[in-house]
């Protein structure tokens, strides 16, 4: 039987949970009449564990704060612990006696330096809560629902499913971030230095904030796919597996757009580094050019009664002063320095 799901807000609590509590009646009248019919048929443990499980309704409900220990209630989770959305702050999973617990935040990928999106998920043996304030589960779901026809066969399928809908696009969002880099790249090789520095530094940051997400995202499949408890069935983990390997990826990418960036600074300085030495290189030239015309201009502002050239000093000073810049002009050039 497939993962049935139910929006669980204030205005419409009642009619999902009457449908919810219809279902339940209804299989439950099912399996009475099953066992009526078949008195004498007999199962080895694990197959009739195995066509327990498929027989059994499985639900998930997707509550916001207001509404979250109703919604575990209805699902009959039992949480030791407190729901304030505000208190997480990074992806992770914690197991407890009666249930599960995954905290998930996740950067927005139009402001990812911005406020984060804030999940809780509790899992049973049985059914799923989720606990968001944004409407951004009940979006993914119904991004899921819209490509696949149904969330899932199992609680394992459906977070598989869950998780991959909200990563599914993040490759190319990293694909964007790589593009921006080459746009500064050839900014720097054409010379265009204006607010280079802003500019890398904020990908940067924001590139190290989705490396980190990363990460916790691969921990938080992990962790999912270890079963510490046992609350999901061992056949299915490997969809735990897959959420790991997809961050991961993601994370190698980030790891690869991060190196990137790190060498366009180096050449963002390079460049910076060539500017200062070509105007040191021109301060240098205009120096040495000057220095011989200062001191020829200091020797002749002495005005001492037995100097030569008193009288026609200027000329022969100004000519004196352009056959040095002459000579060094070429000098230089031969040298090429100019």
């Amino acid at each position: 039987m497939a993962i049935k799901v139910y929006i669980l807000k204030k205005s419409i609590m009642k009619s999902s949970m009457d449908e919810y509590l219809e279902m339940k009646a209804e299989l439950k009248e099912r399996k009475k009449l099953e066992k009526q019919m078949n008195p004498e048929k007999q199962m080895d443990p694990e197959s009739m564990m195995e066509q327990k499980q498929k027989k059994e309704l499985r639900a998930v409900f997707v509550s916001e704060s207001d509404t979250a220990l109703q919604a575990l209630e209805i699902a009959g989770i039992s949480y030791e612990g407190e729901i304030d959305l505000d208190d997480i702050e990074f992806c992770k999973v914690e197991s407890q006696q009666k249930c599960i617990c995954g905290n998930l935040h996740i950067p927005r990928r139009n402001d990812v330096l911005g406020e984060k999106i804030r999940m809780y998920f509790f899992a049973n043996r049985k059914n799923i809560v989720i606990i968001d304030d944004e409407e951004f589960a009940e979006k993914v779901i119904k991004r899921i629902i819209a490509s696949r026809t149904k969330p899932g066969q199992s609680r394992e399928r459906f977070l598989y499913n869950f998780c991959a809908k909200f990563m599914d696009e993040d490759l190319d969002n990293l694909g964007r971030y790589e593009k921006k880099i080459m746009n500064i790249e050839e900014e720097i090789n054409e010379d265009d230095l204006d607010e280079v520095t802003e500019e890398i530094a904020l990908l940067r940051k924001e590139l190290l904030i989705l490396r980190e997400y990363y990460d916790e995202m691969n921990d938080f499949g992990k962790q999912l796919e270890e079963n510490e408890n046992n609350f999901f069935s061992g056949k299915n983990l490997s969809y735990f597996g897959t959420i790991s390997d997809r961050a991961d990826r993601l994370m190698g990418r980030t790891m690869y757009l991060l190196d990137y960036i790190g060498q366009v600074r180096d050449t963002y300085q390079g460049k910076v580094a060539e500017h200062q030495n070509d105007n040191m290189e021109f301060l240098t030239i205009i120096s040495t050019i000057f220095f011989p015309l200062t001191l020829i201009t200091g020797w002749y502002g002495m005005n001492f009664d037995n100097m030569p050239e008193l009288t026609h000093g200027y000329p022969f000073v100004i000519g004196l002063s352009l056959l040095v810049v002459a000579v060094i002009i070429i000098i230089f050039k031969k040298r090429k320095i100019l």
